[in-house]
Formats: C-alpha cells, sequence, structure tokens
C-alpha cells in the first residue's frame, strides 16, 4: 500500500473508516483499533468544535506510532477548514458537496479532495475541476444502481459511496459490482454503542473481519 498516495490506499484498502468523537483520547484509542486491525487510511470528519484540535492530536499519535497511516480530514465545507487541517498535518479532504473555494485551497496544497456529489451534473463539475476520487453521498439514497448507470460516462474517476453502506456481503458485493473503488463506514463500522462501553477490542475485530469481507468480494481471497 502507498504511503504517499491516498487514491492508492483508499483503493487497495477497499473501506475508508469515517469518524468523530468529542473526547480526544476516545478519538486515539478508536484511532489505535483501527489500526490494529489492518486499516492504513482513516478519515476523522470536521463534525464538532473539538475536532481540529483531536486531529491535531492523532496526527501526532500517527507520526510517532503508527507507521504508514493515512489521515485525512472529512466534512470540511470552508476555505478556512480545508487551510487549517492541510496545517495539521491532512493527507487528504473530503467534502459533503462542491465547493470551488475548497477545491481552489486543495490545488494549491497539492493535496488530494475529494467533493460529495450526487448527481450527474455534479460530478461533471467536480471532474471538470480536476477531481480524481468522488464521494457518493449520500450512499443510501443513490445505491448501486446509480454507480452503475453513470459508471460508463466518467471512465476516468473513481467512486467511493459513503452513508448508509452495510458491511454485509450481499451489499458490498452489489457495490463493488457496481465499479466503486472503495466504501466509506461510518456508524456502521464504529457503533456508538461499542464506544460507549469502551469495547476497542470489538472494534478491532469487527473492523478486521470487514477489511476480510471486502477483499473476499472483490475476489481477493
Amino acid at each position: 500500500m502507498s504511503a504517499s498516495n491516498p487514491i492508492s490506499a483508499i483503493t487497495e484498502q477497499g473501506l475508508l473508516p469515517l469518524y468523530f468523537h468529542t473526547d480526544k483520547e476516545i478519538s486515539a484509542n478508536i484511532l489505535r483499533a483501527l489500526y490494529r486491525a489492518g486499516s492504513r487510511v482513516i478519515e476523522y470528519t470536521n463534525r464538532g468544535g473539538e475536532a481540529l484540535t483531536n486531529f491535531k492530536h492523532l496526527r501526532k499519535i500517527c507520526d510517532n506510532e503508527l507507521p504508514g497511516m493515512l489521515l485525512g480530514a472529512g466534512t470540511i465545507k470552508t476555505e478556512k477548514h480545508a487551510e487549517d487541517f492541510i496545517h495539521a498535518g491532512a493527507d487528504f479532504l473530503i467534502s459533503p458537496g462542491w465547493s470551488k473555494k475548497v477545491s481552489r485551497v486543495a490545488k494549491d496544497n497539492d493535496i488530494l479532495w475529494s467533493p460529495g456529489c450526487m448527481t450527474p451534473t455534479e460530478i461533471m463539475r467536480a471532474e471538470d475541476n480536476g477531481a480524481e476520487l468522488v464521494k457518493l453521498f449520500p450512499g443510501s439514497s443513490l445505491g448501486p444502481g446509480f454507480v452503475s448507470a453513470i459508471k460508463e460516462l466518467f471512465p476516468n474517476l473513481l467512486f467511493i459511496p459513503t452513508g448508509g453502506v452495510k458491511l454485509e456481503q450481499e451489499n458490498l458485493s452489489a457495490w463493488f459490482k457496481s465499479g466503486v473503488c472503495a466504501v466509506g463506514a461510518g456508524s456502521t463500522l464504529i457503533n456508538k454503542k461499542t464506544i460507549e462501553e469502551g469495547d476497542f477490542s470489538s472494534l478491532e475485530s469487527f473492523t478486521r473481519s470487514s477489511l476480510d469481507l471486502i477483499q473476499l468480494v472483490r475476489g481477493r481471497l
């Protein structure tokens, strides 16, 4: 897995775990559990006032403890958010939608930015502005059939659905058969109850089995 190329890492892993927690140590414990399970690329979402401070803490942990881990920032909606997380050491940026200002910041800093899209028009705009990886959001509303219908129209783009992806063989098979390069998973992977109970070993186990299942449905096991 390429430690310097987020697209290669996301594509090879096939799963992009994404999460946020207000507590920085719980955030760190989740990160470590994901790493122990075999994940080498994750997205920490900008969904609370503590996000940037927590991200900086996670960046230090990655640099000091977790060799090869790529740490991206998600839910980037403004130019300031993009700049702040890039300065904090983000390896890539992901947004829920399209933003010309965020696109410009990413280009100026030569960093991967994946915009969220829901329509062919939005995908065309993303492609026209140099996007390589498009986040399909919300995935539960679009479904694998949407990807199958539009994939041939955008042969040079990679797609990753996020939101409502089920980490079950039937659902994963449908997504990968449709042509996605990976799937994003938040609460379906990082269960709120599991985290509240501090059961990070269960998170590790479920993440490992999910990574294996993805490789299985892709014919790699």
